[in-house]
């Protein structure tokens, strides 16, 4: 009898050990992230947790049934191609990408991989998309809204500074955004009976002599990776030449002290990115997933730096500031 229960235990875990071989195993989807940054901004950390809270949301867990692939790129276009190519490597499913110059640098260094853009300034113009509604090709993702918000950032530079008629718009030269950029802000500027000049760079090392031309007026600095990494350097300029500026990235004024800054939140390009890479990965095609326009936005003012710059900011436009430091 004894005999015979052992015979029947050991057939017993016998089948429950060729069952549990013949489960599935759950497959890890690979999906690649291709960042501007060379992994040392403020947000940079602070940015993974965000989206990989939004993807847990969704039920995609890092290192359970997904693997995000960070790859910090730097600012070098062709380095960025490079990196985009070994994600395509990886057999990633998608890939993440942050910002004009690198979305392009990931669609052509992977071509055919589906691509989600985060904060792309302005997909249609770019070339990216056929139109909002209906991107067309293998990419999709959030849109910057960059011409509206480069024109709203220049009536609220006008509102802190009125007094002055002047504006330098300091960009990248290599940015392929900067045409309709600039025209967009060309025709608030109108409005304003303000008067706009091209600062254009190519190296940091011109940064100093650009920021000197608007002495005397005021300055937007355009979003683009090789500012990020120049930032320190663009506020103290800023300060040098005593040239109130405005940026997008709060980081600037909070952290570096800049004198203000306004541009959609970044939490909601994340979340709303963490939704397209959801449904891609069960199946939806970026060409039938319209791209998204921001509807939350910051502005911050420094009224340390308002002070240090001889200015008074308005009482009306302190109203409006969703943080102010004092």
């Amino acid at each position: 009898m004894i005999k015979r229960r052992t015979l029947i235990g050991a057939a017993g875990l016998w089948i429950a050990a060729q069952v549990a071989r013949a489960q599935p195993v759950a497959k890890i989807l690979r999906i690649g992230w291709l960042i501007p940054t060379d992994g040392t901004t403020p947000r940079d950390q602070s940015r993974l947790e965000t989206l990989q809270a939004a993807l847990r949301e969704l039920g995609w867990v890092d290192g359970k049934n997904i693997a995000v692939e960070v790859r910090y790129a730097g600012v070098n276009p062709q380095r960025q191609r490079e990196v985009a190519a070994e994600l395509k490597a990886l057999s990633v499913a998608l890939i993440i990408a942050n910002g004009t110059i690198t979305i392009r640098a990931a669609r052509d260094g992977a071509p055919g991989v589906p691509i989600v853009m985060l904060n792309a300034g302005d997909p249609v113009g770019a070339g990216f998309v056929a139109s909002l509604a209906r991107p067309g090709g293998h990419l999709t993702g959030t849109s910057a809204a960059g011409e509206e918000i480069l024109a709203k950032q220049l009536e609220l530079l006008s509102l802190a500074v009125p007094q002055v008629k002047r504006v330098g718009v300091l960009m990248n030269r290599a940015n392929p955004a900067n045409g309709f950029f600039f025209d967009a802000m060309a025709l608030r500027a109108g409005k304003l009976d303000l008067q706009l000049e091209r600062l254009e760079i190519t190296l940091p090392d011109e940064l100093d002599a650009a920021i000197a031309r608007a002495k005397g007026g005021a300055m937007v600095v355009v979003g683009d990776p090789m500012f990020l990494q120049q930032r320190v350097r663009i506020v103290e300029g800023a300060a040098r030449f005593k040239v109130p500026a405005i940026y997008g990235d709060p980081a600037w004024v909070v952290l570096n002290g800049g004198l203000m800054s306004y541009l959609s939140v970044e939490d909601w390009h994340l979340r709303k990115v963490a939704g397209y890479v959801d449904k891609i990965l069960k199946g939806a095609k970026p060409a039938d997933l319209p791209v998204e326009q921001p509807t939350e936005f910051r502005l911050v003012i420094n009224l340390k730096t308002a002070k240090a710059l001889g200015l008074t900011i308005p009482k009306a436009l302190l109203l409006r500031a969703d943080e102010v430091i004092r």
